[in-house]
């Protein structure tokens, strides 16, 4: 059966729409438009009023520019996909609000996503071999999640950070070491010309932890450690690409380690790496030559793994092939559980 869906994501700070054919398990995107608001970067972080303002007025356009992408109309799509948590929760709305519209204008089928199942799902646009069971590494400016998922809408919570999410921590850094906002990319190219050898960081939740603790994650006290080393640096100019090198390399070991250690312990040949995080190079990079023998990592494109519509329609279609649906009643959600999310013992809520 194939099925056309028209997509929205509103969760943070980029208005994205796309339309994406799902025929059995393969996705195709046919178009996909993302408008991110670089506004937010005067003030070092996303301002949620300014972020809802600029949703409003791009909305409209940037659902028009992916439906001309498609080269279709409405009269082509079969259902209406959208965020509807965890996220901004005036973002959200704008989106929620948009799509229920639309779709009840259009006597269409409405389906709530939730913006981590996205993630997900994110792969499975570029290569449709990306089928469950598979380990999931989730990593982005709000979340850091390891899950084992056994089938698409099953998800057991494995390990999640208990403070810092991995996205947030390099942002944090980057601003300690003069960096714009966002900061992951420029991080990235910074630490690409630092010593490996100069700073050596704490490998948090790594060595000598209690079980429960075996695959969460902290990030905190890496930042700290980080910003006593520019503390006591007398030339932060000259050392700068040194620290953020010190800094990646130890969030990398923790992510990566823990990832396969999960991949090993539930016997998992195929793992999931998604989220903002996911873009970075070096990370992909390591996860690759470090997971166990014979275990493929997948990994979406960048412009993927950002926030986008694309992976929103694909998580909703594949929901709405299984019969679901939402009705007028679907809201917008600032904190939502992921559905089918199970918690094993020691997994951090």
């Amino acid at each position: 059966m194939s099925l056309t869906v028209l997509a929205l994501e509103t969760s943070c700070d980029e208005t994205s729409a796309a339309v994406v054919r799902r025929d059995g398990d393969r996705c195709t995107l046919e178009g996909l438009a993302i408008l991110s608001q670089d506004i937010h970067r005067i003030f070092g972080g996303v301002v949620p009023e300014l972020a809802s303002r600029a949703h409003l007025e791009t909305v409209g356009p940037v659902c028009d520019e992916a439906l001309k992408q498609a080269g279709g109309t409405l009269e082509g799509i079969d259902g209406i996909a959208v965020t509807h948590g965890p996220g901004l929760l005036g973002a959200l709305l704008v989106g929620v609000t948009w799509a229920k519209t639309l779709a009840w204008r259009e006597r269409l089928p409405l389906i709530g996503v939730h913006h981590l199942e996205g993630h997900l799902f994110a792969p499975v646009l570029e290569d449709p071999t990306v089928q469950p069971p598979f380990t999931a590494l989730l990593v982005s400016g709000g979340h850091t999640m390891l899950l084992d998922v056994p089938a698409w809408g099953d998800y057991q919570l494995l390990g999640a950070t208990k403070d810092d999410a991995a996205g947030e921590a390099f942002d944090k850094v980057g601003t300690l070491l003069g960096l714009d906002y966002p900061a992951g990319a420029a991080m990235e190219r910074l630490a690409a010309k630092g010593d490996p050898g100069r700073y050596t960081f704490p490998r948090p939740l790594l060595r000598g932890i209690a079980e429960e603790d075996r695959w969460n994650f902290s990030f905190s006290g890496l930042k700290t450690a980080l910003l006593r080393a520019v503390q006591k640096c007398d030339d932060v100019d000259a050392h700068r690409a040194h620290l953020a090198r010190g800094f990646q390399d130890a969030a990398i070991e923790v992510l990566v380690r823990k990832t396969a250690d999960a991949a090993l312990e539930y016997q998992r040949d195929l793992v999931v790496l998604g989220g903002g995080v996911a873009c970075n190079r070096a990370l992909t990079v390591a996860m690759r030559e470090q997971m166990p023998a014979g275990t493929r990592v997948a990994v979406a494109s960048p412009r993927l793994n950002t926030d986008n519509a694309a992976m929103i329609g694909a998580a909703g279609s594949w929901r709405l092939a299984s019969g679901q649906r939402h009705d007028s009643t679907l809201e917008a959600r600032d904190s939502l559980p992921l559905p089918g999310l199970a918690h094993p013992t020691g997994a951090v809520p």
